[in-house]
């Protein structure tokens, strides 16, 4: 017994550590308590208060003040790294179902909340990193150029952005699982990759992650890793880009391809292959009596700009934020 609280202690310390790691800004306990509920954990105030003096005793995390609240350290940054890996696997897809659950996104109004990636660029290199992006627009070799932009201390959805950089918000690929699920059509999230494109056709995936086997998004390994390639496609037609698959129902296809269409229509152009009934598609296997289908993310822009040497910080299906405030990057 003792053994179990002993867990379920650590178990919260870390959430309350992951909360305060996925924050620019410093948080508060009652910040604290409605992001852990959200993620379905339920713990008061007081108790956070109390395991917050431990973490500040520990070195993992500091007091900015009493009023902003707290930020993780570099061995707090460090203790979560290491903390209850067992736990974490398969993480990307309970936040991806989160996300999910939050979306309220009506196509045919064309209101509600959408899921988004929120990245940081030094404002001093801002406009170069916007002349990057719109270029990739331009290209067509994002998924949607939907965008919001934001200057320092102003937010992206509740999300603020610190000093000295400027925040985009791109759409997350999420956006569509959220409305397909919304109307009644199940997803199995296999995994994000790398898909390789040839003369402007999405061939296949060099690389993967799974979704059920990480507690990272696949898209933000691919881009610290510098192994993304989109400029390369709006130059000469051939490069990698960051790309989602998932597996849907034979049952479904007709629904899926009528509300894609409607997506489209307001410049959600994320999905780029359906797959044909038990067949593969872009060398990718699929279950019988299932399609594939891949989509690309709006973090492709800037993954772009992070291939020219400009340092960018990427939150992959971060947050959600309301979709009449999102509009072509190129109107921002």
């Amino acid at each position: 017994m003792a053994n179990q609280v002993t867990y379920d202690v650590e178990r919260k310390i870390v959430a309350i550590l992951q909360v305060l790691k996925d924050s620019p800004e410093p948080v508060g306990a009652s910040l604290i308590a409605r992001k852990l509920k959200d993620s379905g954990i339920e713990i008061n105030e007081r108790t956070i208060r109390g395991h917050l003096r431990i973490l500040d005793e520990r070195g993992l995390t500091r007091l900015v003040s009493r009023r902003q609240g707290r930020q993780v350290t570099q061995s707090g940054l460090h203790e979560l790294g290491n903390a209850l890996v067992g736990d974490r696997l398969g993480s990307t897809v309970t936040r991806i179902e989160m996300l999910i659950c939050q979306t309220s996104f009506e196509p045919e109004k064309r209101t509600g909340e959408v899921p988004v990636n929120i990245s940081f660029f030094p404002a001093d290199s801002f406009e170069r990193a916007l002349d990057v992006m719109t270029g990739i627009c331009r290209a067509g070799v994002c998924g949607s150029e939907l965008a919001s932009i934001a200057r320092a201390g102003e937010k992206l959805g509740n999300v603020k952005v610190p000093p000295g950089k400027v925040g985009v918000a791109t759409l997350s690929n999420i956006a569509v699982s959220a409305v397909l699920i919304r109307a009644g059509i199940p997803l199995d999230f296999r995994f994000g990759g790398l898909l390789q494109v040839r003369n402007r056709d999405y061939v296949r995936f060099v690389d993967l992650i799974e979704y059920t086997g990480s507690s990272i998004n696949p898209y933000e390994v691919f881009i610290a890793s510098k192994m993304t390639a989109v400029n390369d496609i709006s130059r000469t037609g051939e490069g990698k880009i960051l790309a989602g698959f998932s597996e849907l129902p034979a049952l479904a296809r007709p629904r899926v391809e009528t509300l894609i269409k409607v997506l489209e229509a307001m410049g959600i152009n994320s999905v780029v292959k359906l797959g044909r009934v038990s067949e593969r598609l872009c060398e990718t296997t699929v279950a019988s009596g299932k399609f594939g289908m891949v989509l690309t993310d709006g973090l492709n822009l800037p993954a772009a700009v992070a291939e020219t040497g400009i340092e960018v910080e990427n939150h992959a299906g971060h947050s959600i934020m309301d979709f009449t405030q999102m509009r072509p990057l190129s109107k921002n």
